[in-house]
């Protein structure tokens, strides 16, 4: 398995994040109206992406993009079905986790769905906690927003 860092213009990453959207339509559209989400979930910005690949083949992604100046947030992160519960997410998580970290930052904060409960887990067992919704979130209560403090080196 090869995780290789690009941006957001990578035609892989940019695949990966058209599943990650019909995923989520499929698994919460009925309840979230999920339109409200698309203003911050563009690709133009995102300069630090990675792509996971099993033999050659792109089977998930995801990326951090500056949201301040010592905060940096988690993006569009998605493990292909068939490859969700193989430890994939963890590692790629982490992985954006230590590049955020060698960026400067002190902080890496995300957005998710309360109801997303297998990408919850992945994000706590990394050691994010929950915080107050920030920013465009505050006033979306079915959104859960977490942080983890960043080990500069």
């Amino acid at each position: 398995m090869e995780f290789k860092r690009t941006n957001g213009k990578n035609k892989d990453f940019i695949e990966n994040c058209i599943l990650l959207d019909m995923d989520l339509d499929r698994r919460v559209g009925n309840e979230i109206q999920r339109d409200k989400y698309n203003k911050y979930n563009q690709l133009d910005e995102i300069q630090e992406a990675i792509v996971v690949y099993e033999d050659n083949k792109p089977i998930g992604g995801g990326a951090i993009r500056k949201y301040d100046e010592e905060d940096i947030e988690l993006k569009r992160v998605f493990v292909h079905s068939e490859y969700q519960g193989h430890g994939v997410g963890t590692k790629l998580v982490s992985l954006l986790v230590e590049w955020a970290a060698e960026l400067g930052y002190k902080r890496i904060i995300l957005e998710t769905g309360k109801i997303l409960s297998e990408a919850c887990a992945v994000y706590k067992k990394i050691g994010f906690q929950v915080i107050p919704n920030y920013g465009p979130y505050v006033d979306i209560p079915e959104s859960l927003c977490m942080a983890k403090d960043l080990e500069n080196k």
